[in-house]
Parts: structure tokens; C-alpha cells; sequence
């Protein structure tokens, strides 16, 4: 059981949905790029001969036969047909059984660019953010992206690196000194700007490090100064040339939601320490926890003016007025859920929302919340967890207020 547990921790992480390009001949980009085709066909290979293959293939693919996961890993000869075979079936799997229903909008503006792009999204689950993009730009016969991963995840086990590395991950070092993290972040920078520039492939990359676990989606200053690293032209063309897409996912019940409740609360008082594999298990239960209704939205790409506007601006302003453009899309492109409305009234012991739900409504979801509580252990101040819990949901509500009156993102919340 441990075993099989084990490699449905690892090859879960196959529903990303990434496709495998070329690798980039640069040996300056080796210690990050995605494996190449022949690379990846080998790595599956290996997958195949996991001792617990045949019951996660029973487990993703209930309607085919149990060798067939293994069978379909060993006979690949390209990422673009391991997709077909195993990474569509297995996302659409997660889909058609943990999502009650999902949708999308704003994908004429992918349709509309003669060129590649950056996506930054608004990260909620490890996983699931990327891997349902990519099945909406598969779907609508767009070539998948490649997309950026720390590589804490591949630390863990030889077969999660060889399942993501297969799978496009562009590695994100992470946990090194200040000085690595400059050359690091350079080497960074420099890729995903030749990989654009170049037509080679178009990336996805979380607007912040780390999922957002409070529920306020705003975008990583330090990350817009590293996109900027490797420009060698001015801060318009830099940032124009990128072609930035904002993107945001909402989910009706957040992945994972009582586990970043319980990290922001002990974090209050000592630094959070992760368990090992704490990862994995996050990816795990965000991607078999129900997850009601699921939206994403792709907003308008961020215009020359708006860069321009930004460049007339001095030293952080205008990274800080980029970041302001992308924060706004994802917060406008955010649907809120029943539960965003009634966690909102019950944190402010109000009915300022209740036409946006019916009394049993919120009976399900307070009944839903205390659930999520019996999980935590009890030396846990309960009334502190609740409030954390409810403000993962009530946040957004209070973020689009903000918004429409203009007001920071980032104060108190809820």
C-alpha cells in the first residue's frame, strides 16, 4: 500500500498536462530546460516498470484496461503522443470527477497573437492551475506551453522529477544563497525571454513564488524585476516583447484550503517548517478534493500603453505599475462563488451579500467549514483557524472592492 501510495503521490503530477518541445541546444540553459523528446521517452519508460503503475492505471483509467498506463508509457515516441495517449485522459479524469462544472472565457485573446507569450496566472494549487490551462489550450488547438516549477518538488523523488522534466517544467531554483539566486534568476530571465522572442515556445509562470494562500492574488514585484534582467533593450520594448497574458483560476472550494489555513496560522507565532513530502501530499489532496464549480479566465494582454505609461515612471514605480496592470485583469477576470459571499457576511457578522445565496447555502458551507476544522489538530486555537479559513474565501470579495474604488490590494483583508 505504501508503495502504491508513493507512486500515486509521483505520477499524479502527470495531470499537469505539459508537452515536451525540442530542448534548447544551449548548454547554458542545461541545468534548467525540459528534458528533450529522447530524453523524455526514456524517463517514461522508466516510469512504466513502477511497481504500482498497473493500480494507478486502474485508478486514472477505470474503462481501460489495467495495463494500460504501462503499456502506453512503454510505446510513446514523442510528448506530443504521450499527451494524446495518457495526459489529456488523465486531466479530463480530475476534471469530469472533482469539478462540478468548469469554464472558460477570454481565449480569443490567445487566439488573436501572431506570436508567443507569457502567461502569469494567479496560483491557488501546485498543479492544477497549469494543467487545466494547458487542457483549454489543447482543446482550442493552441501549442502548449512550458511552464516554470520550483524545484523543491523534484528534490523529493527521482520519479516526480522524471514525470515533470517530461513534461516541459522549466526548473525555478529555489533555497540558495543571495549571490546563486542573482546568477540564478538571470539564467531564469534569459530563457524565458529567448524562448518567447525566439518562437521556440510560450511559458506559463505564477504571478507570486508559491501558492497564494490568503486568498489576495497579487503579483511578485521581484519577479517582474527578474523578467527585466536579460531585456537588453529599453523597459518598453523588454516588457512589450514578453507579450504578457494575465490569467486567473477560480475555484469554488479552494484546494488544499484547511492545510494553508493551518500554515498561516502557525505561522504567526514561528516559522512554518514543511513535513517531508508536505508538497506532494498538497498535490495530492488538491487534486482529488471536490472542488465544486472551476472558472478560468484569460484576460487582455497587457498593452503597449500601459508598458509605456509604466516607463515614464521612475526606478520600482514602474515595475510597481506593471504589477498593477496585472493584478488588475486577475482580480477583475476572478469569479466569485456562492462561498466567497456568505464566508464574507459571517467574518463581518453581515448580510451585505445575502441576495447572492439561499440560508441553506450557508448551512452547507458552515457545515463544510467545521468539517475542515476536525481535521486540524486540537492545540490549535479553533476560533483563530475559523476566522483564517474564512478570510482564504472572504478575500476575494473584499480584493474587487478594493479594486472598483481603487484602493491598495494589500492591506488587512476581511
Amino acid at each position: 500500500m505504501a508503495t502504491v501510495r508513493s507512486f500515486l503521490e509521483s505520477n499524479i503530477l502527470i495531470s499537469s498536462n505539459l508537452i515536451m518541445s525540442e530542448n534548447n541546444n544551449s548548454s547554458e540553459f542545461d541545468s534548467i530546460v525540459p528534458y528533450s523528446d529522447e530524453e523524455a521517452v526514456k524517463a517514461l519508460g522508466e516510469v512504466a516498470n513502477h511497481p504500482a503503475c498497473l493500480a494507478i492505471s486502474e485508478y486514472l483509467f477505470p474503462d481501460k484496461p489495467v495495463t494500460y498506463l504501462r503499456d502506453a508509457l512503454r510505446s510513446v515516441h514523442s510528448i506530443d503522443e504521450f499527451q494524446q495517449k495518457v495526459m489529456n485522459e488523465a486531466v479530463i479524469w480530475v476534471i469530469n470527477n472533482t469539478i462540478h462544472n468548469f469554464s472558460y472565457d477570454g481565449i480569443q485573446y490567445i487566439k488573436d497573437q501572431k506570436g508567443k507569450f507569457l502567461l502569469m496566472s494567479n496560483h491557488r494549487d501546485i498543479i492544477l492551475d497549469p494543467a487545466i490551462t494547458q487542457l483549454v489550450l489543447f482543446r482550442n488547438g493552441i501549442p502548449m506551453t512550458e511552464i516554470c516549477v520550483g524545484d523543491n518538488l523534484i528534490k523529493q523523488s527521482k520519479t516526480v522529477e522524471k514525470l515533470l522534466r517530461s513534461n516541459r517544467m522549466i526548473k525555478v531554483i529555489r533555497g540558495i544563497s543571495a549571490r546563486d539566486l542573482y546568477l540564478s534568476s538571470q539564467l531564469l530571465s534569459k530563457y524565458i525571454r529567448d524562448d518567447i522572442t525566439s518562437g521556440k515556445s510560450s511559458v506559463w509562470l505564477a504571478q507570486r513564488q508559491g501558492r497564494t494562500k490568503d486568498g489576495i492574488d497579487t503579483t511578485e514585484q521581484g519577479l517582474l524585476k527578474m523578467l527585466d534582467m536579460s531585456g537588453t533593450k529599453t523597459f518598453l520594448e523588454n516588457f512589450e516583447e514578453l507579450n504578457i497574458i494575465p490569467l486567473s483560476i477560480s475555484y469554488e472550494y479552494e484546494p488544499c484550503d484547511i492545510r494553508k489555513a493551518r500554515e498561516m496560522m502557525i505561522s504567526r507565532t514561528q516559522k512554518y517548517v514543511k513535513s517531508h513530502h508536505e508538497d506532494m501530499h498538497s498535490i495530492v489532496i488538491g487534486i482529488r478534493q471536490q472542488k465544486g464549480d472551476v472558472h478560468l479566465n484569460i484576460g487582455k494582454p497587457l498593452t503597449a500603453e500601459e508598458i509605456e505609461e509604466a516607463a515614464r515612471c521612475d526606478k520600482n514605480d514602474r515595475y510597481q505599475a506593471i504589477r498593477h496592470a496585472i493584478d488588475k485583469r486577475v482580480i477583475e477576470g476572478y469569479k466569485l462563488w456562492k462561498t466567497n459571499f456568505i464566508a464574507y457576511d459571517l467574518v463581518n457578522h453581515s448580510f451585505k451579500y445575502s441576495e447572492m445565496y439561499k440560508p441553506a447555502d450557508m448551512e452547507k458551507f458552515i457545515e463544510y467549514t467545521e468539517h475542515k476544522l476536525d481535521k486540524v489538530e486540537r492545540r490549535l486555537n479553533r476560533e483563530d483557524l475559523r476566522t483564517i479559513f474564512l478570510k482564504i474565501y472572504a478575500n476575494p470579495v473584499i480584493t474587487k472592492e478594493r479594486l472598483a474604488v481603487g484602493a491598495s490590494l494589500r492591506k488587512e483583508q476581511a
